[in-house]
């Protein structure tokens, strides 16, 4: 198996993805890949091409705010609108990225290693790390029996434990992370796993959305999302009621 870096839920922020592949071990990796969840943010535009800048490098997952995202931007969305950014992130992306974010996978594998959003089934579906064995088996009843590591984002909480013998981790959330500030990610080498945290300047990250995005309502979302961060307990709770199944 090559060296993965697993990015997910970037979520249009530009410099917490700057940041992130910075970082030498992301330098070095083979392969880094995006578990989903890219441009639904303050920066879509240009997270999507600093990805798209780096080539066959990266590996793209579709998550389920792209797939929205999508559809937002066809105008075929149905329903309510997860928040206020995404409408216009949407908005704000060409046709050749919508059918880019469209197209996309929503597993990839690197030998023993399979890469999703939410779960392999669903890439909403929300499972914890505290959920039941029970409940975790039935979330992975559908991957083969070679697969020994399941890496996954979509609740942006980092974690990492073992499901009848097979490793599931939770690479966290690059843009919009909760728990503790600084984008989260994962390192995947044939030593093992290991969750990453990077070092980000929370004021200056946030004075460069302020600057270069033009959503208008940018100020609100550094405050609630860049400059302070929603706590694990918090979203545990949010989360809790759609881990049930």
């Amino acid at each position: 198996m090559t060296r993965l870096a697993v990015l997910a839920d970037v979520h249009g922020v530009l410099p917490a993805l700057e940041a992130v592949l910075a970082e030498k071990d992301v330098r070095a990796a083979h392969t880094v890949v995006v578990a989903g969840d890219v441009v639904s943010g303050p920066q879509p535009r240009e997270v999507f091409e600093r990805l798209k800048s780096m080539g066959d490098r990266v590996v793209w997952v579709r998550g389920n705010a792209d797939r929205e995202a999508v559809a937002m931007a066809r105008g075929t969305f149905e329903g309510v609108a997860p928040d206020a950014v995404s409408p216009w992130a949407a908005g704000e992306l060409t046709g050749a990225q919508v059918e880019w974010l469209d197209a996309l996978p929503t597993t990839v594998t690197f030998g023993d290693v399979l890469v999703c959003h939410a779960t392999p089934r669903d890439d909403e579906e929300v499972v914890l790390v505290d959920s039941p064995v029970t409940r975790w088996l039935e979330v992975l009843s559908t991957v083969p029996d070679d697969i020994r590591t399941v890496v996954c984002g979509h609740t942006h909480m980092p974690f990492m434990r073992q499901v009848d013998r097979r490793t599931v981790v939770n690479a966290g959330s690059v843009g919009m992370p909760y728990g503790a500030p600084g984008p989260s990610w994962a390192l995947i080498t044939p030593e093992g796993v290991q969750l990453r945290r990077s070092a980000l300047d929370r004021a200056s990250a946030a004075d460069q959305i302020m600057h270069n995005s033009t959503y208008p309502g940018r100020q609100e979302w550094v405050n609630e999302y860049l400059l302070s961060n929603y706590s694990d307990t918090e979203a545990l709770e949010a989360f809790r009621p759609r881990a049930a199944g």
